[in-house]
């Protein structure tokens, strides 16, 4: 029988499996972006705790700020605007509220980034970035896979989600079933997240709780994650 040839489609859903992939070589496993922090704080305990808070995260920071953001910057790449790319960058490493946080994005960049050359991509305009910022990154290159912006939105917003539940998972701590139904609630609100982002004029970087939260694990006693 003859070969079936890939669709246009499968093509593109292959590079974003990829790329929301947990074995991905850029560290993401090693991050719980403040969680660690709100369990040390009481704030999150259980698995109800779990889900309130990440949902708010998805909310509040992932359509607001991550997903518009990483929006922004698959057109800045789609059009070969490089200066709109690096106000991208600008913006992403001006608004992370930690050391931390800012840590994370410039660490998760340079390993999105070594990895797409290790791949043979066009990584001129991101090499011009210094430092190249996650969020910027994971958009250029989804965008150079052949990555449609809606499909890019949901691949981030689901790699972001996969890897918080496994650090509650950890971190809590909770059971692997008690993750399954966490991470089922964040897919079913994934839809909702990326059409805000996609409606929405600009980013918006409001999160004073979590930047509080995340400035304090950097000197909370015990800890298994880097932010």
């Amino acid at each position: 029988m003859p070969t079936p040839m890939p669709t246009p489609m499968s093509t593109e859903l292959l590079q974003l499996l990829w790329l929301a992939s947990p074995a991905l070589p850029v560290g993401a496993f090693s991050y719980s972006e403040g969680l660690e922090a709100a369990v040390d704080a009481g704030e999150v305990f259980d698995e109800a705790s779990s889900a309130r808070w990440l949902l708010n995260q998805l909310e509040l920071v992932q359509a607001r700020a991550e997903l518009p953001l990483m929006a922004q910057a698959w057109q800045a790449s789609a059009a070969g605007d490089a200066a709109s790319l690096q106000r991208c960058n600008d913006w992403v490493l001006q608004t992370r509220e930690s050391a931390e946080l800012l840590a994370q994005s410039q660490q998760m960049g340079r390993s999105l980034l070594a990895w797409a050359q290790g791949q043979g991509i066009d990584c001129t305009r991101l090499q011009a970035l210094q430092p190249p910022s996650w969020p910027v990154v994971f958009a250029v290159v989804g965008q150079q896979r052949g990555a449609t912006l809606p499909g890019l939105l949901h691949a981030a917003a689901f790699a972001w989600a996969e890897n918080l539940v496994m650090a509650a998972v950890r971190g809590v701590p909770l059971g692997q079933s008690a993750g399954q139904r966490l991470l089922a609630r964040l897919v079913a609100a994934i839809a909702a997240a990326v059409a805000d982002a996609l409606a929405a004029p600009e980013p918006i970087a409001f999160s004073p709780g979590l930047g509080l939260l995340s400035a304090r694990h950097e000197t909370q006693y015990s800890r298994l994650f880097r932010s």
